[in-house]
């Protein structure tokens, strides 16, 4: 049972999507966020690597529901500051018309702000290429701080997040959804051998465990993806040999105390963070747990339904 269980969870893991058409930047400082009065593009400053940045970003808002004939929504990039497109330095003279940003609250946010014509735009920084199973980095860009923009008019995007046990409580399991304006999130392929989305609507959720066996603190155990057409995700805990890592080395379990799921919003929407507690060791007479497993089994059972893969994974 675990050795099919490996080879599932290995058939799931994602590598870092290049499809995010947010990211503007990588290991950024002096972070500064401008939009003008008409509120459809925006100006992106900042330094890395100790040289300045200045990026023009339009074209976008939102996101769309999957489709397999509607390209999802995507940013107009002009990382030369405007010379590229418009042949001069927009970014000299960009004017900032940006209002005290009154949104929710953002992971990782480094700046945001209300815009004249009431949406939203704003930059978060995360980490997507850390090593699996809470491995130490041991290459180039694995510590990268990506910097993703966003902009939106509505309700974000809703991360759903449970954790319970699986397989007679033989192993703790996280499980839940993605949602956006009612719609399950999910892309139509993943990349052969690494699982991570191919196309523009897939979205990876990378799953981060703390006080594990990998060590204290946070650590990254892997990335999958939200599956089609649910838009689900489930997740079980086991030992492994992960063939994303040098030499495949054996890796225990990384369950820990508590989970953290991080995830590229739809389109060009915010990253959402969702956090939530392990239930602590299943203990078979414990009265309390097994109502709760019940409960929750029932729940993961609801939300995958339609799904061919998490319903088996109870």
């Amino acid at each position: 049972m675990r050795a099919l269980l490996a080879a599932a969870a290995v058939a799931l893991v994602s590598a870092p999507s290049a499809l995010a058409s947010g990211r503007v930047g990588l290991n950024a400082s002096h972070v500064a966020l401008a939009v003008p009065k008409e509120g459809n593009r925006a100006l992106v400053t900042y330094r890395s690597g100790g040289t300045p940045k200045h990026v023009l970003a339009w074209g976008a808002v939102d996101a769309l529901p999957p489709s397999e004939t509607v390209p999802q929504v995507r940013f107009k990039l002009d990382f030369t500051g405007g010379w590229k497109t418009y042949a001069h330095a927009v970014w000299q003279h960009f004017g900032n018309a940006c209002r005290r940003y009154d949104g929710p609250a953002l992971a990782g946010e480094l700046a945001a702000c209300k815009a004249p014509d009431g949406s939203y735009w704003a930059l978060q920084q995360w980490q997507p290429n850390l090593p699996h199973r809470g491995f130490p980095p041991y290459k180039a860009g694995q510590t990268d701080w990506e910097l993703d923009l966003s902009h939106w008019t509505g309700a974000l995007a809703q991360l759903e997040v449970h954790a319970d046990w699986a397989f007679n409580g033989q192993a703790h399991n996280l499980f839940g959804r993605l949602i956006y304006a009612g719609a399950p999130v999910h892309g139509f392929h993943t990349v052969k051998g690494t699982g991570a989305p191919q196309d523009r609507y897939g979205r990876s959720l990378y799953i981060d465990t703390l006080d594990s066996a990998y060590g204290p603190g946070w650590k990254r155990e892997t990335s999958i993806v939200f599956r089609n057409p649910t838009g689900v995700f489930c997740y079980s805990f086991w030992p492994t040999h992960d063939v994303s890592l040098p030499g495949k080395p054996a890796r225990p379990a990384g369950h820990g105390s508590e989970y953290r799921i991080t995830v590229q919003g739809p389109g060009v929407t915010p990253n959402l963070v969702g956090v939530v507690r392990d239930p602590g060791a299943w203990d078979p007479n414990d009265a309390a747990k097994i109502r709760f497993e019940e409960e929750m089994k029932a729940l993961q059972l609801r939300l995958s339904q339609g799904d061919k893969f998490c319903p088996t994974q109870v």
